[in-house]
């Protein structure tokens, strides 16, 4: 990024579709505002010295989304409660199955069927290679199907 403009070129053009990712990663737009105001933080803190901001920012939201839901099992663990979380009226039952899903299985369908990313891409954004990739996508399907059916 070589000049202000960039970032807020960047911010026009993805914030919002980051914050719809977060949220469907996390279940909460709350957390999901929170999650994508601190990654464009880091990026305009980092400023020029990261090359494709875009991917980047996509990466950053999908890792501290991750965060935020192992936060939140930890903090429901000690505190013993098991309240299930309050999903969004406008997610239907399938919605209900992928939230159940263990984090890197969810995170491959959202980013996939949600986001419409390629499996390439998926595996960039994981940070895993693109049989761990299709893997857990098979092992995901397989779930949702067992259990929906």
């Amino acid at each position: 990024m070589t000049e202000e403009s960039d970032f807020d070129r960047l911010y026009r053009t993805c914030r919002d579709p980051m914050i719809k990712l977060s949220r469907l990663l996390t279940g909460s737009t709350g957390a999901a505002e929170e999650i994508v105001q601190e990654a464009l933080l880091r990026i305009y803190q980092r400023g020029q010295s990261i090359e494709n901001p875009e991917a980047y920012l996509r990466t950053t939201v999908t890792n501290l989304s991750k965060s935020h839901l192992r936060r939140l099992r930890l903090e429901r663990s000690a505190s013993q409660r098991r309240d299930a979380p309050v999903l969004n009226p406008e997610f239907d039952e399938t919605w209900g199955a992928i939230c159940r899903l263990p984090f890197r299985q969810r995170s491959v369908i959202v980013l996939r069927f949600y986001e419409d990313s390629s499996i390439e891409e998926i595996a960039r954004v994981l940070g895993c290679r693109i049989g761990t990739v299709k893997s857990r996508l098979n092992r995901a399907l397989e779930k949702l199907r067992n259990e929906l059916s």
